[in-house]
């Protein structure tokens, strides 16, 4: 991946890292449990460090549409709740984990799909590069935070979950 500190740049690694664990977790040659626990960190810390510091910094731009922005939060939550759907089933390539999969997968393709058109476009048309790059620097460390701290685990993601 590139050494960028542009924060659309980042975002979207994380966006093409959750679409390859995607194929790992349906892939019946792969450790789908792993991918499934490494997705999880991802897509935890990612939201996370997107609503601490991302953001709220985009509100304050007014060619910016903040109703975008308030529905990526809500898109978070739903995305949260398929994954811990997903989470909880206890055999890993079950029917039943496929369908949970497959519902995680919609969730999170309409979520990032919504957020490069809208939030990320808006971004790049109307946020200096510098300041791109300090919020960035600002995601980075936020999202560094969260994965230290374990933020995909099961516990954690029935707390995020509970409080939506």
């Amino acid at each position: 991946m590139a050494r960028t500190q542009d924060v659309v740049e980042l975002i979207l690694q994380d966006h093409r890292s959750m679409e390859d664990l995607f194929h790992r977790m349906r892939s019946v040659e792969a450790d789908r449990a792993g991918a499934l626990k490494e997705f999880a960190q991802l897509l935890v810390a990612h939201a996370e460090a997107e609503e601490a510091e991302v953001y709220p910094a985009l509100k304050r731009y007014r060619d910016i549409d903040d109703e975008e922005v308030e529905h990526g939060e809500h898109e978070h939550d739903e995305g949260n709740e398929a994954l811990l759907a997903l989470m909880e089933v206890e055999e890993v390539g079950s029917e039943e984990w496929d369908e949970k999969l497959e519902e995680l997968v919609q969730a999170i393709n309409h979520h990032t799909d919504e957020e490069e058109r809208t939030i990320l476009n808006g971004a790049r048309e109307n946020v200096a590069m510098r300041r791109r790059e300090e919020l960035g620097a600002a995601f980075l460390e936020e999202r560094a935070r969260q994965l230290k701290a374990d933020c995909g685990s099961l516990d954690n993601v029935r707390r995020l979950v509970a409080k939506s």
